[in-house]
Formats: C-alpha cells, sequence, structure tokens
C-alpha cells in the first residue's frame, strides 16, 4: 500500500463566491499551518472551476478534512492524494465535497 507524503486540497468558486473561497483558504492556512497555492481566478489544469489549493501533510489530512466537511460553505471541495500517478490520484483516489464536477484528465494520459 503506497501512502503519500501530501495532499491537495481544492476550493473550487466562481466569481460571486471568491471572497469566501480566500477567506475559508486562508482560515485553513492559519489553522492548521499548510501551504496555500495562488487563487486563481480562471481554470487551471483539470480543474473546471477557478481554484484554490493547499497542501496538506497525511498527519493533519484528518483534522482538516473534518474542519472543511463543517466550514466549507457552498464551495465544492476536490482532494486528492500525490502519489505520484496524477491520473490515479485525480480520478479514482479522489474525495469530493459538495457538487462532483468532471475534471480534464486528458493531460494525464
Amino acid at each position: 500500500m503506497v501512502f503519500p507524503c501530501d495532499y491537495h486540497v481544492h476550493f473550487y468558486f466562481n466569481q460571486e463566491t471568491v471572497a469566501l473561497a480566500r477567506q475559508i483558504c486562508e482560515e485553513v492556512r492559519d489553522r492548521f499551518a499548510v501551504p496555500m497555492g495562488r487563487v486563481h481566478e480562471q481554470n487551471v489544469g483539470p480543474h473546471p472551476r477557478w481554484s484554490c489549493v493547499l497542501t496538506v501533510p497525511a498527519e493533519k489530512l484528518g483534522d482538516v478534512i473534518s474542519w472543511v466537511c463543517l466550514n466549507r460553505s457552498e464551495l465544492t471541495v476536490f482532494i486528492h492524494p500525490n502519489t505520484g500517478d496524477d491520473l490515479k490520484d485525480h480520478r479514482d483516489h479522489a474525495i469530493w465535497m459538495g457538487e462532483m464536477l468532471e475534471l480534464d484528465l486528458s493531460a494525464f494520459h
């Protein structure tokens, strides 16, 4: 069994929810001392909506997921491990909170 060194927690948002997403991502960053990526106001990579990513070590994932589950508001959250197999990580090992969206996985084939 593979145990990844970290996970990505992606928050999806749009023009109406960008401020909310920034606030929630900053709260996760500060509360759990995890790195926060840029707030992308455009689609990036396989992601079908604007997004912000936080990188969460495996040992903090349970606490982060528990907090996000209760505090994500109406935002969709996509969580995946970083095992080195991007296709499987995004397609087979993902966790969704809220609406399940279709990712553009073509770059991983």
